[in-house]
């Protein structure tokens, strides 16, 4: 089998989980993810300001350090910390590289950029054949721009077994030890519902795939490291911003119905079972744009009158900027005969976004601060007057398979062409389940929180956001398929009353998934919800108060 780890889940993950991967046991492949959906604006904007940069500096200084490590060792470095440039970033590793005196192989791939005039950055989501290619031409690091999160995992895998394009259930396998993968720690234990029954969560290890030729894995981590890996803990990554059961890649479709997990022993959870099918027709595109200007402020209401309070702030700043672009956020987070100033208080965020960087800017700001003393009784606000920040907007787009150049760029500078797929089909058909089985019978209920019973991990897709909900076992699962619908989403979680939401059922998993249409607006880096990227929308619906059957508990 071959041995991948991971010590990179963001753009500012653990910096030195790099050197700690190498040094805490045998590897055969460390690889990083860096480039969520905000980070492309942020390298986007680095690019516009130096056209040398584009790609996630950080890696160089993490790397500077364990370099030496990793080439005494036989360890791969894959990465995809190229962002918009990997050709700069493989230029810059091989001056660091000779610099320290220890020169590497150095390949990467490009090809990803698409060509859209009005946009910060676009970039097509390759897949794993040409970082497979780059490892058979004796790369010792490889770095890529825009690849599919998986193929970071895929593409050694790949190169290690020889897999041909139609080896659909192995590449679907590997996208999943991928996928489990991508999110460093989230696997081991960050970010766990039930975290509080793990051991040690101070600082947990990062998770490693143990893949066979058959695409079948172990997800383990090193030993004596923080954190644990458990059905669970892998069933909540897994549950981890997807769409349909059917898990789109430019190498294949994986099927996320058919994952089998199995208990080894401590820390040893087997991957078993995956099915895949023909890749699409098309790559998806993230196209990253900027969106205009923003500013927040935000005001303190303490006491009595809290609407009333929070009315007059709304005509009296509408009067001064006027109302396009102005959205209130009222936040009651004040209490009955409150016992602290903090506790008697509410908040209204105010925000504004307009493509006039001067009227959401000071305009703006100073209006704000403008009625310190002509408001509401006891007016305060948290924040000074500032200037607009530009803000992003993401959206997907689609090309054909064909219309991307993908490319290998081998160590001595041999250019490999990565022909598209031999096979496709189109995007399997999977309507979101509206109904629910009958209700099962229970007797007496009580009234719980939801999440004492059941696990929750969400994320962001874009503007939409997932919602993935796991049962604890069996006879809380069947009450879950019935209870959970997306109608019953719209009532826990008010803010979900008036989007279209679609719902899918993993029984493989004991779980369902949701995913909520346009909750984020313009994605991530747009977004001024006081959760923008929809991570903690899980642990709201899990305090959530329901009423559980006591035989389902």
């Amino acid at each position: 089998m071959i041995r991948i780890g991971n010590a990179s889940g963001f753009y500012g993950d653990r910096f030195d989980a790099f050197q700690e991967m190498l040094t805490g046991g045998d590897l055969d492949v460390l690889t990083g993810d860096y480039l969520a959906e905000l980070t492309m604006l942020i390298l986007g904007r680095d690019r516009a300001r130096d056209p040398s940069l584009g790609y996630a500096r950080t890696f160089l200084r993490q790397l500077r350090s364990c370099l030496g490590e990793a080439l005494d060792r036989g360890v791969k470095i894959v990465v995809n910390a190229g962002g918009l440039n990997p050709a700069g970033l493989a230029d810059a590793l091989t001056e660091l590289a000779d610099s320290a005196g220890r020169p590497a192989a150095i390949g990467y791939v490009t090809g990803d950029a698409i060509e859209r005039p009005d946009a910060l950055a676009a970039n097509a989501y390759l897949g794993a054949f040409g970082i497979a290619e780059c490892l058979r031409g004796g790369a010792d690091i490889v770095v890529t721009g825009r690849v599919t999160d998986a193929s970071l995992v895929v593409g050694p895998a790949i190169a290690r077994y020889g897999w041909e394009r139609t080896d659909f259930d192995r590449l679907a396998g590997a996208t999943v030890a991928g996928h489990i993968l991508e999110c460093g720690t989230q696997a081991t234990g960050g970010n766990f519902a039930f975290f509080t029954e793990l051991a040690d969560m101070r600082r947990p290890g990062f998770p490693i795939a143990e893949i066979e030729p058959d695409g079948s894995c172990v997800i383990t981590k090193h030993p004596g490291t923080g954190g644990a890996v458990t059905a669970e803990t892998v069933t909540a990554q897994l549950l981890y911003e997807i769409d349909a059961p059917d898990y789109l890649g430019p190498d294949v479709v994986s099927r996320f119905d058919t994952i089998q997990l199995t208990e080894i022993g401590p820390d040893r959870i087997g991957v078993s079972g995956v099915r895949g099918t023909p890749p699409p027709e098309t790559l998806k595109v993230g196209v990253t744009s900027l969106g205009g200007f923003r500013n927040s402020m935000t005001f303190v209401l303490t006491g009595l009158d809290i609407e009333a309070k929070a009315a007059l702030v709304r005509d009296q700043l509408t009067d001064a900027v006027g109302w396009d672009g102005l959205e209130f956020d009222l936040a009651r987070t004040d209490h009955a005969d409150p016992e602290t100033t903090e506790t008697a208080s509410a908040l209204l965020h105010v925000h504004l976004r307009d493509a006039d960087p001067k009227r959401a800017g000071r305009a703006f700001s100073q209006a704000a601060v403008e009625l310190a003393l002509g408001s509401y009784p006891g007016c305060t606000l948290t924040t000074l007057p500032g200037d607009a920040t530009p803000y992003g907007t993401f959206t997907a787009d689609f090309v054909p398979q064909d219309a991307v150049p993908h490319t290998a760029v081998l160590p001595d500078g041999t250019r490999v062409a990565i022909a598209p797929p031999p096979v496709t089909a189109p995007v399997p058909a999977r309507p979101s389940d509206h109904g629910a089985p009958e209700e099962p019978r229970g007797g007496n209920t009580l009234r719980v929180p939801f999440g004492t019973m059941f696990g929750a991990r969400s994320g962001d897709k874009g503007g939409d956001a997932n919602l993935g909900v796991w049962a604890r076992n069996d006879r809380r699962y069947e009450w879950l398929r019935w209870f959970l619908t997306a109608d019953r989403v719209r009532e826990l979680l008010p803010e979900t009353a008036s989007l279209p939401i679609d719902r899918y059922e993993l029984p493989n998993l004991r779980a369902v998934n949701l995913v909520i249409r346009g909750l984020l607006g313009p994605g991530v880096a747009g977004s001024t919800r006081f959760d923008p990227q929809a991570k903690a929308l899980g642990e709201w619906l899990r305090a959530k108060l329901v009423d559980i059957p006591e035989s389902h508990r």
